[in-house]
């Protein structure tokens, strides 16, 4: 391929970092990995696939600032993936048939309340809840209609669910073997992120150490009969939404992200194997430029403390690859047609910020679960930006912005002054900018940033960190200094009520007599067996996730495991704070 940026051509020896760019781009090209697509303007003029100086970092280069890939997205787009689940497994899968007919890359499983929370939908906990805010997944068999005619081995999928996030997935994985799917082929995401429950989303089951065991037992699992499944999303999406600013949403997160770095080596697994299988999801906020910036600065950290740090070698495992979705706090039941403009922009900032998949919220979240013309609207924002605007055609075309560097320089230095603080809090006299000091501890199994965390959740600093945050804002909003359209300003409007989906009650009814079913033809004395056996495995070094896949084999349901498990456990209560 000839040189597209305007390089000196003849040059037998990459000496700036523009030629080495270059050079990648080229072998990706002639390997068949960029698109066979118009990369021109609306007005037909041709544009390079990335624009930069000689000595500027270019795509794909470490800290991968301006991106993980020389090809940007002309090597491949984002993945879109949107977040769907309602009801029973039947509604749910017809959602689903309906986002992968109409243009969808993958799936995103929303689940309802019994379902995060470890409950079986027939627990007197569970009345009135059942189906309402995602799907409701009591056992093996509610994962078989889930993913009915949706080939597990062909379609990647995520979970959001951290809690009793190891058991759904072991359902998950009896519906693919049901299936004749190969195991060892499945991609997907799993999110699992327990620590970003106890800072900021609340949907906790047990206490720290005992899940954290358990996450590392699943983490070693994946790396060894699953390569390509991620078996952690470490989650800011939560802690932005409960009111975070966005550099305390990106260090809470990469922070989490390194606790489970030490996880992974204080079981001996080899960073370079267990990384690539660490993924994230961030929000996407209103603030424009300012959700570009955090995306640049995340994969920049991330990369210096995987290599400096914690000793990664490959690009894979240097790589933080991450989903987004847009701001679900940033929508208002004012005006809701108002939401469509915001979650377009807020998309829009997500692909200018390199996001490798993308879910876009519905026009009318804040009232209800989406209905099916929002959620189609909410899909077709996605690839209007795909297919029509053009940013798509150059990597990190803000790259270079006074104003974007700037800010991502800043977020950075916010975010490292958030890392010393944590280290702080674990009794570290450590701090960001001591690489060889931190790279030592790693190496001693010192688990500094771990430490941190535990001592921040105990002693409820990253929940006052985020209500200060929270307070400040809305006093700002109260004061008239921060505006919201329709909500402190602009308040007049024609628009009328919507007609919101709504979940009959009969589900709940229809789940739980299937539920009695399923356990009246199950063999009793195999699940009790099953079970002990992963409670056992719960007491010593064996993994729990082979017994408890068994256990999922033979229908046990989520609240039988769970509730083995917090009778082991215990059950978390987060100390009274004033």
């Amino acid at each position: 391929m000839s040189d597209v940026t305007g390089d000196t051509a003849g040059d037998t020896e990459a000496t700036t970092s523009r030629q080495r760019w270059q050079e990648r781009y080229d072998a990706a090209f002639a390997q068949g990995r960029v698109r066979d697509a118009d990369f021109t303007t609306l007005s037909g003029e041709e544009v390079a696939p990335a624009y930069g100086t000689d000595d500027s970092e270019w795509p794909g280069e470490f800290p991968y600032t301006r991106g993980l890939y020389p090809t940007g997205y002309r090597g491949r787009q984002w993945t879109i993936r949107q977040f769907a689940g309602f009801g029973n497994a039947q509604q749910t899968n017809e959602r689903y048939k309906m986002i992968l007919a109409r243009g969808g890359g993958g799936l995103s499983v929303a689940f309802d309340m019994p379902t995060l929370m470890g409950r079986d939908s027939d627990d007197p906990k569970s009345l009135g809840e059942v189906g309402h805010c995602g799907v409701a997944v009591d056992t093996a068999a509610d994962m078989d209609v889930l993913f009915d005619g949706i080939p597990l081995e062909q379609v990647t999928t995520s979970m959001t669910i951290s809690g009793p996030a190891v058991p759904v997935f072991c359902m998950m994985l009896v519906a693919a073997e049901r299936q004749g799917a190969d195991l060892s082929k499945l991609n997907g995401t799993l999110q699992t992120d327990i620590f970003k429950e106890y800072i900021a989303q609340k949907e906790w089951l047990f206490p720290p150490e005992p899940h954290l065991k358990l996450i590392g037992d699943l983490m070693e699992y994946c790396a060894a009969e699953i390569p390509a499944y991620k078996p952690l999303s470490v989650s800011g999406y939560h802690i932005r939404e409960a009111g975070s600013t966005a550099a305390q949403e990106l260090a809470f997160t990469l922070a989490g992200g390194f606790g489970y770095v030490e996880l992974g080596l204080s079981r001996g697994l080899d960073v370079d194997v267990f990384a690539p299988g660490l993924s994230f999801f961030f929000d996407s906020h209103v603030d424009f430029f300012e959700e570009i910036a955090k995306f640049r600065a995340a994969r920049r950290i991330w990369a210096r403390w995987l290599r400096d740090v914690y000793g990664a070698t490959t690009e894979k495992a240097q790589w933080l690859r991450f989903h987004t979705q847009t701001a679900g706090v940033s929508l208002t039941a004012q005006q809701p047609y108002n939401n469509v403009v915001r979650t377009g922009l807020e998309a829009l900032a997500a692909v200018l910020g390199g996001t490798n998949s993308l879910h876009t919220n519905a026009l009318d979240e804040t009232l209800a679960l989406p209905s099916e013309q929002a959620a189609e609207i909410a899909l077709r924002t996605q690839q209007v930006i795909m297919e029509e605007t053009g940013v798509a055609n150059v990597a990190d075309p803000l790259g270079g912005s006074w104003y974007v560097e700037a800010l991502t320089d800043q977020i950075e230095a916010q975010a490292n002054r958030i890392f010393d603080t944590i280290l702080e809090l674990g009794g570290s006299d450590l701090r960001h900018d001591d690489v060889e000091g931190l790279a030592r501890s790693a190496r001693e199994g010192d688990d500094p940033v771990t430490r941190g965390l535990l001592r921040g959740i105990e002693e409820g600093w990253f929940t006052s960190e985020i209500a200060e945050a929270a307070f400040v804002y809305q006093t700002a909003l109260e004061k008239d200094e921060k505006r919201i359209v329709g909500v402190n300003c602009h308040t007049e409007s024609v628009t009328s009520e919507l007609e919101i989906m709504r979940v009959s009650h009969e589900v709940e009814r229809e789940q739980v007599r299937e539920l009695a079913e399923r356990r009246a033809g199950r063999d009793e004395a195999a699940i009790a067996e099953a079970i002990a056996r992963m409670v056992q495995a719960a007491r010593d070094d064996t993994n729990m996730v082979g017994p408890m896949l068994e256990a999922c084999r033979l229908e046990a349901s989520l609240g039988e495991i769970c509730d083995a498990l917090r009778e082991e456990w215990g059950e978390y209560r987060e100390p009274a704070r004033f």
